[in-house]
């Protein structure tokens, strides 16, 4: 079919924002947040966080220092300052369990903001005008953005919380510690031979060639993960993508006995995810090893190296203790790297996903296809004029064999579209979702069109008021404006399901929904109207109900209707016509030099 034909070109968006590189997709991530509603409260929960995380990590360095009086305590066996010293923990621990449920409510609630500003952007620039239809027609960018806005989002958000407050944290901790370290070995000296070579701060430079060492070959291992997740989270997005297709479609799969072969389908696309998440299980396997082995080191690490200091008598049992304490705390700030490098694979491959995907919504406009494009311009108020329209995709080349047509206000024109021609392709160039051609339609100014395209109409989810209204707020019409479109069309039983919220789509048959289309159509009594195949779906008891509103109530109403041969009817006083055409870029003379009158002189609604 005509309309199954996307421009080439717009596939770029996805492998050209790959390359924006990690800088980048933050700034913009970073800017996207920010700039929205909820910025001001994120920029005070972060404060608040970073007050919260210094107070702990100052508790953290009391409880540390606590370590030499109490283990000095038990060298001496000196049970009051044991008991004492005691009751020094507890008040510190309680202060740090405190420090800790803020930390853990803030942590959750700044989870919360990021989410809310990030998917409320991503929501603003995905429903700007026509931008959604660009984007599923640019190419693998424009698949599963539902994926993309919903999971991939949120999975960020929380991800990028939970992994910002803990280097927030490390970073605190180590600059804290590190300081500890430093006093503690600031005299230490090696001895070769008969000479002693001073080495201050020792221990900040063990803990820090300790956890370096566990990064590089965390880095080295695990760097696959971020390409593995990234594919994961694409195949997983298919298959979820065919599970919700069958769902909608379910009536048709079990009529046409099509479970079997939709089985098939659905194995196929969770074989992918299974062979994608397999591929990430290798890569955790592997990255195990290290982080397995440095974490059995580190038992021992941190007495290792604090242990000469207390050989050498430069520190006591309980100064011991307090050193390898303080180098416990530095080197695992340090080793941070380590102990996440496989959460900051995952949190990389969806600030991949989700930074593409902001950066084709900005960047996505009407992705230029082919050499010519169709010219839009707001002409008269109640006049629609088209010239020299040609409308060109991969697949078709077509045109209107009249060259001038002009709708007037009350007009009515219906296209006949010769076979093989892109008909629902005309209805796109028309409402100017598809500019690619030759041409010129003006659109009049300030009066808005009412679009039906082919096939069942779509019925947003809400009260029936809403789906009637859509897409004006239900409040602008009365309810017994609302009954009246519904009993006009036979629908009187819905009367009295006004205020229900429903899927209408699922509760009503496809002529239903059909109908309702029209009673919405007769509610909002629109001054145009551009219908795609819509007439010759209906039955011709229903047909002549429309035939009779359009005449009637609606009589004032412009109707430009595209069909074939069989949509012929009285309501219709001039036929135009969509044929084939060459596929160079003819000049409109050459297209159109003898072609047949099809306006007819006494029609004061249309001429050509």
């Amino acid at each position: 079919m005509a309309d199954a034909s996307k421009p080439k070109s717009g596939a770029a968006p996805e492998s050209g924002s790959a390359h924006l590189g990690l800088t980048r997709e933050m700034l913009m991530m970073i800017r996207v947040i920010f700039a929205s509603s909820v910025g001001k409260a994120l920029t005070t929960l972060v404060a608040v966080l970073v007050i919260v995380i210094s107070a702990t990590a100052y508790g953290q360095i009391r409880l540390n220092r606590w370590n030499k009086p109490f283990f000095d305590a038990l060298s001496r066996r000196d049970l009051r300052d044991f008991l004492f010293q005691l009751g020094i923990f507890f008040l510190i621990a309680g202060c740090l369990l405190i420090l800790n449920v803020a930390q853990r409510w803030l942590a959750e609630t700044l989870q919360v903001k990021l989410r809310e500003g990030l998917v409320r952007s991503l929501l603003g620039d995905w429903m700007l005008p026509r931008r959604a239809f660009w984007l599923a027609n640019s190419g693998p960018m424009g698949v599963n953005p539902d994926q993309r806005i919903h999971e991939d989002a949120r999975k960020l958000c929380e991800l990028s919380a939970d992994l910002g407050i803990g280097l927030l944290q490390a970073s605190i901790l180590f600059g804290t510690f590190a300081g500890v370290l430093w006093v503690l070995s600031s005299d230490f000296s090696l001895r070769f031979g008969n000479q002693d070579y001073p080495v201050p701060g020792f221990m900040v430079w063990a803990a820090v060639i300790y956890a370096s060492a566990g990064s590089l070959v965390s880095y080295w291992i695990g760097r696959g993960l971020v390409h593995r997740n990234a594919e994961r989270y694409a195949r997983e997005a298919d298959l979820r993508f065919s599970l919700v297709r069958v769902n909608e479609h379910v009536d048709e799969i079990s009529l046409a006995e099509g479970e079997a072969d939709e089985k098939r389908r659905i194995e196929l696309h969770l074989g992918n995810v299974l062979a994608a998440t397999r591929r990430i299980v290798l890569g955790h396997t592997h990255l195990t090893w290290v982080t397995a082995g440095f974490g059995w080191v580190t038992i021992v690490a941190p007495i290792l190296v604090s242990a000469p200091l207390y050989f050498m008598g430069k520190v006591s049992f309980g100064g011991l203790m307090m050193a390898a304490g303080a180098f416990t705390q530095a080197q695992s700030s340090l080793r941070w790297f380590i102990d996440n490098f496989s959460v900051l694979a995952d949190w990389r491959a969806t600030l991949l996903r989700v930074a593409t995907f902001r950066h084709a919504l900005v960047t996505t406009k009407e992705p230029a296809g082919f050499g010519s494009r169709i010219a839009y311009a707001e002409g008269e108020p109640g006049l629609v004029a088209i010239d020299n329209l040609k409308i060109v995709s991969s697949a078709n080349s077509d045109m209107l064999r009249e060259t001038q047509v002009v709708v007037r206000a009350g007009g009515r024109a219906l296209i006949l579209g010769a076979p093989g021609t892109g008909k629902t392709q005309l209805f796109r160039a028309l409402a100017g979702l598809w500019p690619w051609g030759s041409g010129q339609i003006a659109r009049p100014k300030g009066e808005p069109i009412f679009y039906l395209p082919r096939g069942t109409p779509y019925l947003p989810r809400g009260t029936l008021r809403e789906v009637l209204a859509y897409p004006l707020k239900a409040d602008r019409f009365t309810t017994s404006a609302f009954n009246r479109a519904l009993y006009r069309f036979g629908l009187e039983r819905l009367a009295l399901l006004l205020d229900r919220t429903h899927r209408w789509d699922r509760e009503l048959s496809q002529d239903e929904q059909l109908c309702l289309a029209f009673a919405r159509l007769l509610l909002q009594a629109p001054p145009w109207v551009l219908m795609d195949g819509t007439l010759g779906t209906l039955d011709d008891e229903v047909l002549e109900l429309v035939i009779g509103i359009f005449t009637n109530e609606l009589q004032g109403t412009g109707i430009i209707h595209i069909g074939g041969a069989g949509e012929a009817h009285t309501l219709f006083p001039v036929v135009l016509h969509l044929v084939k055409a060459a596929r160079s870029a003819a000049s409109a003379d050459e297209r159109t030099g003898n072609e047949p009158k099809a306006a007819r002189p006494e029609d004061p609604g249309i001429r050509e």
